[in-house]
């Protein structure tokens, strides 16, 4: 009787890396790089120096790192949940492919070297920044808030918030106000943009045993959140024009961008259905990149 060939060792290589890759949530990694990135343009007035172009090269690099370690993390806690959910139920934790050890052994390693990096080559004060938000996500959000209140999105949403602070800091050595404010835009907007997705998941939400706000106060008071809190949002977005961080141009399409997510919001409270929440929560993506990429024209037209 023949047996089939043993597949090489090198063949199998990409798909552990793969499975590894997974763990950091790429797509989410890449808008917090890109966000802090728009912190530490902003932080250098004109045209940066070489020396500060390397300097936002490496602070990417080691935040990228400590925000992969954090995913990873977040991949372990909520493996159990992740098996149970349709929208995460590939994740290489959650279809048991790779043991808690290894994934925390790999969290563990990403998150020394980017806190080695952040402190060795930027400077303590985003080290100590970029760690604590590690800690805010993995375990306070993660552990504490997200099983317990289904206001779990709106404080932990500090945590993802953090990014542009993250920048600036890195290129200035301090937080300042404006810091502060770009914080204060990614803080409201991370409440609607969350809230649209659990309202068309809320069954997976509900089988998974998470109080999100659909699950706990059903979909009309959700809705009438998510509307209330675009409002909020409209007015913050205002503020770096007002605090003269930036010009008309970003003006002009924060004003734009914002009236776009009333009037998803709007529409959603009025008259609901799935396919609106779906559109609600991919403008919002769309939202705050282009929100946000408009501070970087801006900054520089």
């Amino acid at each position: 009787m023949s047996t089939a060939p043993t597949p090489p060792v090198a063949a199998a290589l990409p798909s552990v890396w793969r499975q590894y890759h997974a763990l950091t949530k790429p797509r989410v990694i890449q808008l917090i790089v890109f966000c802090a990135l728009i912190g530490m343009v902003l932080a250098v007035p004109g045209a940066p120096t070489w020396a500060q172009v390397q300097l936002a090269a490496i602070a990417c690099f080691g935040i990228w790192l400590v925000a992969g370690a954090a995913a990873a993390f977040n991949c372990v806690v909520e493996q159990q949940i992740d098996a149970k959910m349709k929208r995460t139920a590939w994740r290489p934790t959650a279809k048991g492919q790779l043991t808690n050890g290894k994934t925390l052994t790999f969290s563990a390693v990403l998150c020394a070297a980017g806190s080695t990096v952040l402190y060795l080559w930027v400077n303590p004060l985003t080290m100590w920044l970029t760690f604590a938000t590690f800690v805010g996500y993995a375990v306070v959000y993660t552990v504490i808030l997200k099983p317990l209140t289904p206001q779990n999105i709106v404080i932990g949403g500090a945590s993802g918030a953090m990014p542009p602070v993250l920048g600036w800091a890195a290129m200035t050595g301090v937080v300042s106000p404006e810091a502060l404010i770009l914080f204060l835009i990614i803080f409201l907007w991370t409440p609607p943009h969350f809230w649209a997705l659990a309202l068309y998941r809320v069954e997976d939400y509900r089988k998974s045993g998470l109080p999100m706000l659909p699950v706990t106060h059903g979909s009309e008071f959700t809705r009438l959140q998510i509307l209330l809190y675009t409002f909020v949002l409209f007015a913050a977005c205002l503020m770096p024009f007002v605090m003269r961080m930036s010009g008309w141009f970003y003006l002009v399409v924060a004003v734009a961008l914002s009236i776009g997510f009333c009037a998803y919001a709007f529409a959603l409270w009025r008259n609901y259905s799935d396919a609106l929440a779906r559109k609600t929560f991919r403008f919002s993506l769309i939202h705050l990149a282009a929100l946000f990429a408009a501070l970087l024209i801006d900054h520089y037209v």
